[in-house]
């Protein structure tokens, strides 16, 4: 089934692009600053991917992939970041667009924030030695402390929003990492990582999910506001 990947980034990303042309919501509006997000994030983590699966951090399964490699990683790895992140800003987006009071309290915010740093500190300081760990918590924690310093709400909502991707992402996830399907399409090296999985899915991945959405969120918001300047 070589193709699986590939169906599975398409699935994905369907369903958001066509309501992005939605008439009320119109998420296609934001197509510069989403491309723009997108392609931004999409190069730092396309790296850190390169590098990681030259180390055997985690490679992938040919049966599920077609025979197409650029850059060391399947088209469809590339194509992942930008379908899953095009799909999952879109919940966020709908999210915000259809309970526009919906948010967090301030405080409980950085209540949440203070304690996913000291969780983060902590993984650092004592698992340093797995790689997948090690990079994955350092940049949710830089990731934390700049919402910290830069004392914007985007976690007020997307805290609430990112549960909401959480399920769709366990459904696709679960089928990369070996659910519902006789192996893997990508596989891990539990020797880089806590060894703690969710069904399948190694819970780094939960973070490593967190860490591209938002940074993608953040751009996205940048590029709304410079954009929107530029056509006053």
């Amino acid at each position: 089934m070589s193709y699986l990947y590939l169906l599975l980034n398409l699935t994905s990303v369907s369903i958001p692009f066509l309501y992005s042309f939605e008439k009320h919501m119109r998420y296609i509006q934001y197509w510069k600053a989403i491309f723009l997000a997108t392609i931004l994030v999409a190069v730092p983590f396309i790296i850190w991917d390169i590098i990681f699966t030259k180390l055997g951090v985690w490679g992938f399964n040919s049966a599920y992939h077609l025979n197409i490699n650029l850059l060391g990683l399947p088209l469809e790895e590339l194509l992942f970041f930008i379908c899953i992140p095009y799909a999952s800003i879109f919940i966020h987006y709908a999210f915000q667009y259809f309970f526009k009071n919906v948010q967090l309290p301030s405080k409980l915010v950085q209540f949440i924030v203070l304690i996913l740093i000291i969780i983060a500190v902590l993984i650092v300081v004592f698992f340093n030695e797995k790689l997948y760990t090690l990079v994955n918590f350092s940049v949710l924690l830089l990731l934390l402390l700049f919402a910290i310093f830069t004392k914007n709400n985007y976690l007020n909502r997307f805290f609430i929003s990112f549960i909401l991707i959480l399920i769709p992402f366990f459904i696709v996830n679960g089928i990369l990492t070996g659910s519902f399907i006789e192996s893997e399409v990508v596989w891990y090296n539990n020797e880089e990582n806590l060894g703690i999985r969710l069904f399948t899915i190694p819970v780094e991945d939960v973070f490593y999910a967190f860490n591209m959405l938002y940074s993608n969120l953040l751009l996205i918001e940048l590029f709304k506001t410079k954009f929107n300047k530029v056509n006053e």
